[in-house]
């Protein structure tokens, strides 16, 4: 039997940059890419949702701090408490800290200033469904382009919950830390963005094993419902 493509959803708030380039990166690598609008107040068949990053509500508040309140927030937070795959990506990362659904907080960056650069990641874990086409220590180069993006965690932050590390801190985030999964490892979000990093013409192709990993899972989950 045929493998199907999974149903991925991309989420857009008012001031998405980066939901299309998701959608875009999501079709290349085999996934039907379902974009999901804002005011939607249940998800429609998905196999994995992906939150773009951008300026959501024009980040008024801290950014994400309104979009935690969407309709299409609340019904992602029901799908990762069914145990839906979910990634945020830069401002989706903030997204999911604000509804708790990640633990922690994103701060200002250490310099006050926007940086947009290419940045080398350390894999931590590659045993998540955003990870298995990685090697835990592998370096990963993907671009990040934030103002907010100094992760603070809680005290009690478990290590394991640690999927990605920056070998060069852009942002002074702490432990270098530059991305984190939920306790149940269904929850993944980062400040980097694996979408623009998905064909070497751009410079990198990384950012596509983490979007294959979370394709080839998404694959499996719907392959076993069927």
């Amino acid at each position: 039997m045929a493998s199907p493509q999974p149903r991925i959803g991309v989420v857009t708030y008012p001031g998405s940059q980066d939901d299309r380039d998701a959608l875009w990166a999501l079709g290349a690598l085999d996934a039907e890419a379902v974009p999901v609008w804002h005011e939607e107040r249940e998800l429609p068949s998905l196999d994995a949702v992906v939150l773009p990053g951008g300026f959501s509500y024009g980040d008024y508040l801290r950014c994400g701090a309104i979009a935690r309140f969407s309709p299409a927030t609340s019904a992602v937070c029901a799908f990762a408490e069914q145990d839906g795959l979910v990634l945020g990506i830069c401002n989706g990362f903030q997204v999911l800290c604000e509804a708790g659904l990640l633990p922690g907080a994103l701060l200002r960056n250490e310099s006050l200033r926007f940086v947009c650069r290419d940045v080398p990641l350390r894999v931590e874990r590659a045993d998540t469904p955003f990870t298995t086409r990685c090697d835990a220590g592998q370096t990963l180069v993907i671009p990040v382009k934030h103002g907010d993006g100094r992760y603070v965690p809680p005290p009690d932050l478990d290590p394991a919950q640690i999927v990605f590390r920056y070998r060069d801190n852009p942002n002074g985030s702490v432990d270098d830390i530059a991305g984190v999964c939920n306790e149940a490892g269904n929850v993944l979000g980062l400040m980097p963005h694996p979408e623009h990093a998905v064909d070497p013409l751009l410079g990198s192709a990384d950012g596509a094993l983490i979007l294959a990993s979370l394709v080839e899972a998404a694959r499996d989950r719907a392959l076993a419902a069927v």
